[in-house]
């Protein structure tokens, strides 16, 4: 039983080699990390090439800073083709704690098709955000579900265990969003397919180090794509 999680990175040199540590020291067996970077000024790719020889990790580098979208669904790529039977995506900042790995992946192994590792049930919770960045969050989160009729309550989370058949069946190639969308659009595809979603509680806390990834373009496309699938599936598009 292979597992694979997918890291994307952009300046995270300082956070790579504790979370490395933190997430091997869970002696998982078979596990390995597909970290995916965008070119990081700061030697964030330097970093994870100094590990290698100490830990089964692999690095995607890309040309420059294509999206978080696209390294997602390109870390995927590579788990699949590596053999994976469990994915993860998880970010590299420690707002998800390495240590709900094994809670995520007991969930897909129990028959779910996707774990959510969600901040919107009981016992799951934010640390660190203030009123806006909640207010902004909720907005969003209930704009979706309203138009997408999506039944995951927290569904822009970015902490997630796949099986791999839910990722062969949704079709990777298709899904276009390169930004924070891509969680509500990847979402909305496994739940159409009929694949079941499990949300595992967990608790947020705000990056420590480094600086947030979200923009504003990202918040606007996310209320476009989610308009653009609202009708697509109005008019029975796909």
């Amino acid at each position: 039983m292979k597992i694979c999680l997918v890291i994307p990175t952009f300046n995270e040199k300082e956070n790579i080699r504790p979370l490395t540590e933190a997430i091997f020291s869970l002696a998982i067996p078979d596990l390995e990390i597909i970290f995916v970077d965008d070119n990081s000024p700061d030697g964030t790719a330097g970093e994870i090439k100094s590990l290698a020889g100490r830990f089964h990790i692999r690095l995607i580098e890309r040309p420059k800073k294509l999206g978080l979208g696209s390294a997602y669904v390109a870390g995927f790529q590579q788990a699949l083709t590596d053999g994976a039977n469990f994915i993860f995506e998880m970010d590299a900042d420690f707002s998800h704690e390495p240590k709900d790995i094994p809670r995520l992946l007991a969930a897909c192994q129990n028959g779910a098709g996707l774990a959510i590792g969600s901040r919107k049930i009981p016992d799951g919770k934010i640390i660190g955000w203030n009123w806006r960045r909640r207010l902004m969050s909720d907005g969003a989160m209930f704009f979706a579900r309203l138009f997408l009729r999506l039944k995951t309550k927290d569904i822009t989370a970015g902490f997630r265990c796949w099986r791999r058949e839910t990722l062969e069946k949704i079709k990777l190639e298709k899904i276009k969003s390169d930004g924070y969308a891509f969680q509500e659009e990847i979402l909305y595809r496994a739940e159409r397919a009929g694949f079941s979603v499990i949300e595992v509680p967990v608790v947020f806390t705000d990056r420590a180090a480094g600086r947030s990834k979200l923009t504003g373009k990202d918040i606007l496309e996310f209320f476009i794509v989610t308009l653009k699938i609202a009708v697509k599936k109005l008019f029975g598009s796909n």
